[in-house]
């Protein structure tokens, strides 16, 4: 039996970590956004964050932009993000760590009053710790 620790092993085999930057780093900048407790409520038992431009494109939403396009809250927006990524995974017959899903949302543009359709993409991965997150995010972003 081998007596080195995987740590060790990894450090022999890449070098010395030079940087580390945690989730919770990242929801701390601001590059990751913690829905709270509206998460629990849509069925997630484990952490969600969504990224800020998934946050910007989708759940965004200002009294002023009521007031120029259709009447919505940023907390109704939030819900049916998550509502539709909890549905996504209840539904999804893949067993893999990434789904797309979709839905409808007004873009915050100062003029739509339709909603339009918008993919985002669920990834499972491991949190700072190991445990198993689930991040929100746009098609495009890694």
């Amino acid at each position: 039996m081998c007596n080195i620790s995987y740590e060790k092993a990894a450090e022999s085999l890449f070098g010395n970590v030079i940087s580390t930057y945690t989730r919770a780093q990242a929801i701390e900048d601001g590059v990751l956004i913690d829905p709270g407790s509206m998460a629990r409520e849509a069925g997630f038992k484990w952490p969600v964050a969504l990224t800020a431009d998934a946050w910007a494109e989708c759940v965004v939403w200002a009294d002023d932009d009521s007031r120029q396009q259709v009447h919505q809250d940023q907390s109704g927006r939030l819900w049916d993000v998550l509502y539709m990524a909890s549905h996504a995974i209840r539904t999804s017959k893949d067993s893999g760590d990434r789904i797309l899903f979709q839905l409808y949302r007004v873009p915050r543009d100062g003029q739509s009053m339709e909603a339009e359709l918008i993919t985002l993409r669920l990834i499972v991965g491991p949190g700072d710790s190991g445990e198993p997150v689930i991040t929100i995010l746009l098609p495009h972003e890694d």
